[in-house]
């Protein structure tokens, strides 16, 4: 077979470019489907780590919403950003004074709110999503915070925007605590994620 005539070798030009009008062509089946940059990804519903994590820190963050006030967190929301970037983050929040302009008339997040949570799902096209294409997308798109939770690992990547661009700012590990300067105050026991 010709490298040319190999989906993994073709050029960008010769790639499937998927949409969000394509979204509908596929079977309600549990699957998840989001685009990233025209490119297709499917996962099945996540295991009950990954959803255990999801629900803590959502939990933690809609605690500290409730308490100041100062913003919603929601778990798998979907963003619909442009045709060819359509995705559906574990968690996000975003703050009061942003929310209204973040959706749409049907109640769709199509900007960027201001922290997004992912929690790893196993497999090295997952990985490849979560830390490099979905950090390119949720940094071009003016995400200030994103966190990628890991709950084999027990540990969480805080990427924080540095001038243009989301930077790895630390790795916390059980012992240590999150916190953030978008959230004042909020403080949550990375040992409690995963508990």
């Amino acid at each position: 077979m010709s490298q040319t005539a190999d989906p993994l070798y073709a050029s960008p030009a010769e790639r499937v470019r998927w949409t969000t009008a394509d979204l509908g062509l596929f079977p309600e089946n549990g699957n998840r489907y989001e685009i990233v940059d025209g490119e297709l990804f499917v996962t099945k519903a996540p295991n009950w780590k990954h959803q255990k994590a999801c629900t803590r820190i959502c939990t933690a963050l809609d605690a500290w919403s409730q308490e100041t006030g100062l913003g919603e967190a929601v778990q798998a929301p979907g963003i619909i950003f442009a045709d060819e970037d359509n995705v559906i983050p574990d968690v996000v929040w975003a703050s009061k004074q942003s929310l209204d302009s973040l959706l749409d008339s049907s109640g769709h997040l199509t900007a960027a709110p201001e922290l997004i949570v992912e929690v790893l799902s196993p497999g090295s096209d997952n990985e490849r999503r979560d830390r490099e294409l979905k950090l390119k997308l949720y940094s071009v798109r003016g995400v200030q915070e994103y966190w990628i939770i890991d709950w084999r690992k027990q540990s969480i990547e805080v990427y924080r925007r540095n001038s243009a661009y989301l930077q790895l700012a630390c790795t916390l590990l059980p012992g240590d605590t999150l916190n953030s300067d978008l959230l004042p105050e909020f403080n949550c026991a990375i040992s409690q994620l995963f508990t």
